[in-house]
């Protein structure tokens, strides 16, 4: 499992592809909350679960999924 302290404010959150999936705001109750600002968010906060994370590598969060599988599971609220 991964340690939830390494994920910080403003890490490159990438699916298992290496694609961009968002950007870290916090991480919150077990999830990842993405920053509404980022491109692929539409302006809107998404959620991903803690169980999605692969690894922690610097300032990048890589996932378990590729990119549109997360898109497909994330949740707004």
């Amino acid at each position: 499992m991964v340690d939830v302290s390494q994920i910080k404010e403003h890490a490159d959150v990438v699916g298992s592809d290496g694609v961009h999936v968002g950007t870290v705001d916090h991480v919150d109750h077990g999830e990842i909350k993405l920053t509404k600002k980022d491109p692929a968010a539409e302006g809107l906060h998404h959620f991903i679960p803690m169980d999605f994370v692969r690894a922690v590598e610097g300032n990048t969060v890589r996932l378990d999924r590729s990119a549109e599988e997360v898109k497909r599971e994330w949740s707004t609220s």
